[in-house]
């Protein structure tokens, strides 16, 4: 009988975990909490990660705990700089690492853009983060030329370089609506009106046409610790390859400095190698094509096969654009020219990024010929066989001096027009169209040389520079609205 009873027993236990299993082969696991946050699997978001709290920020019924893109902006959570707020941009208007979305540190600018101005400077589109005059970047008397930046890589900080007719100053502009004017360097000879500073390496490089100036080398990780701004800097190394110069090139891919408008091979670039930055040795240079008042020298990566990995300068040379591999220094070789209509004064370009067209700025045609502010774009997809694509107007008769891509923005420091962006988005078509600009200089937009010499946009918080001839430094950016 005991023994019966026993199987009786166990036999409607089976029976009746059968009839469960049968009815719902879920049951047990639904009824259970495998990750022990004390909600059941049934109901739980996330149930083999534990989440009492279930968590949902962008409401796909799976919990941020076991969710990879928390906030379904389509940057995953491992990459995002705000993993709970949607910002597919990932703006970071202070470039410290937390999206402006979620960020109670973000930087206000000075002076917002409204209703045209934004501290009396006519605008569209750019906020004033904040200015510093150039009787203090240069002390009484000085004049504002050209200008340049530097990510500090260790801490990511950022600083202005900013040339006046009576040195280099330096400038922490990470908070760029209270930037710390840190000190200057003073001419290495006499003060003029022509000033150039290009970076490699956290070392800056500068040269000038005052007689007997050479090039200065400057390490700028010493920016790091100025204890007592603003201090009087010196040099770290100065090279004497030559005395004057109107502008230097730097190829960061090569390590390779150009000096041009010196006073050696004619006036055409001054090859240095400056791969060890406090030791710069003479390289060579070309001196064919006479005098290049400006330089680019890329390591080309673009359409033309034929030269790809090549290093190429191009020239602007007083009446035509010169291309030229510079790759081997002891025999440069010329690989074309190309001039154009209305010649005033070849003055200085820039590639787009994809390496097909180069804007050029012709710097007196405005003067000689009475045209609106005027960019000549080439087609550059043969380098062997450069043509002429298009002309683009601007608003004003201002000078165009400096001008530099972005993405699909060509930033053009206008003088007295001030700064001007323009969408060069279907350059390709024939089509460029104004999109922006902030006039550094209130008086007129007259044909003359006062006003933005150069804009430096490289930055990747978005802070652009603006280097005045008349005004000193302008730190501008986008206007978030």
């Amino acid at each position: 009988m005991k023994f019966n009873a026993l199987n009786k027993a166990l036999l409607i236990c089976i029976s009746v975990l059968l009839v469960c299993s049968c009815n719902d082969e879920r049951l047990p696991e639904a009824n259970t909490d495998i990750d022990g946050d004390t909600v059941l699997n049934a109901f739980d978001n996330c149930p083999n990660n534990t989440n009492l709290d279930q968590l949902d920020s962008d409401n796909d019924g799976e919990g941020n705990a076991c969710d990879s893109d928390d906030d379904n902006d389509g940057i995953l959570d491992e990459n995002d700089n705000c993993p709970l707020v949607p910002n597919p941009n990932q703006e970071d208007g202070d470039n410290d690492g937390i999206g402006d979305v979620c960020d109670d540190n973000t930087i206000v600018p000075q002076f917002p853009c409204v209703n045209g101005f934004a501290n009396g400077y006519p605008c569209d589109g750019f906020d004033l983060m904040s200015e510093i005059p150039i009787e203090i970047l240069g002390g009484p008397g000085a004049e504002g030329n050209d200008s340049w930046g530097w990510t500090d890589p260790e801490t990511g900080n950022e600083y202005a370089l900013i040339g006046a007719t009576t040195s280099a100053a330096f400038v922490d502009i990470t908070d760029s609506s209270d930037p710390i004017f840190l000190g200057r360097l003073p001419t290495a000879t006499e003060n003029s009106l022509w000033r150039d500073i290009k970076v490699y390496n956290n070392h800056a490089f500068i040269v000038s046409e005052a007689d007997g100036h050479g090039m200065q080398v400057f390490d700028l990780t010493r920016l790091r610790n100025v204890a007592n701004p603003p201090e009087t800097f010196t040099a770290d190394a100065t090279y004497n390859g030559f005395g004057s110069a109107h502008n230097i090139v730097i190829n960061e891919n090569s390590g390779f400095a150009y000096a041009v408008g010196s006073d050696t091979f004619n006036g055409g670039p001054h090859f240095v190698n400056i791969q060890n930055p406090t030791n710069p040795v003479a390289a060579g240079g070309y001196a064919d094509d006479a005098y290049s008042h400006d330089a680019q020298v890329v390591t080309y990566n673009g359409p033309d096969l034929d030269h790809t990995g090549k290093e190429i300068l191009i020239g602007s040379n007083e009446d035509q654009v010169v291309i030229v591999d510079v790759t081997d220094k002891n025999a440069p070789v010329r690989i074309s020219t190309i001039d154009y209509s209305n010649i005033g004064y070849t003055h200085q370009g820039w590639f787009t990024e994809n390496m097909e067209y180069f804007l050029l700025g012709d710097e007196v045609d405005e003067i000689d010929f009475g045209v609106n502010s005027r960019t000549i774009v080439f087609d550059f997809i043969d380098l062997d066989n450069p043509v002429f694509h298009m002309e683009y107007l601007g608003p004003t008769g201002a000078i165009d001096h400096n001008g530099y891509v972005v993405g699909n923005t060509f930033y053009i420091a206008n003088y007295t027009a001030g700064i001007r962006a323009v969408d060069i988005s279907s350059i390709g078509s024939g089509t460029m169209i104004e999109t922006g600009s902030f006039d550094t200089y209130i008086p007129d937009n007259s044909t003359s040389f006062h006003g933005a010499w150069n804009i430096y946009p490289f930055f990747e918080s978005g802070n652009i520079i603006v280097s005045d001839i008349e005004g000193g430094m302008l730190i501008i950016k986008l206007s978030n609205d």
